[in-house]
């Protein structure tokens, strides 16, 4: 089943962000790979696709686990939220209808 898993960034996040931001990519690469990503992306904290300084205000993957728990154990442990990025993580059941 796919999951909407939602982080949301502490303030000020930015720098740490980059600074773990390969590990996280890594872990989506695999999801990728797998076939089993299907999005992923932050939002900008402010409305352009590059906010420079200002940052982002958390990010978005949705993508296939086995189960709700898969999810929210893949989600605990991304650098994002190990490492203090995302403030707050919500993991919920996604159904895709469109395209």
């Amino acid at each position: 089943m796919l999951y909407a898993i939602i982080g949301e960034d502490v303030p000020n996040s930015l720098e740490r962000r980059l600074a773990v931001r390969a590990g996280h990519l890594a872990r989506l690469h695999r999801l990728q790979e797998e076939g089993r990503l299907l999005l992923a992306g932050p939002f900008p904290a402010i409305d352009s696709a590059d906010p420079g300084p200002a940052g982002f205000s958390g990010s978005l993957i949705v993508a296939e686990f086995a189960s709700l728990d898969e999810a929210q154990a893949w989600a605990a442990a991304d650098p994002y939220a190990t490492d203090g990025v995302f403030g707050q993580v919500t993991v919920q059941p996604f159904r895709k209808t469109l395209p």
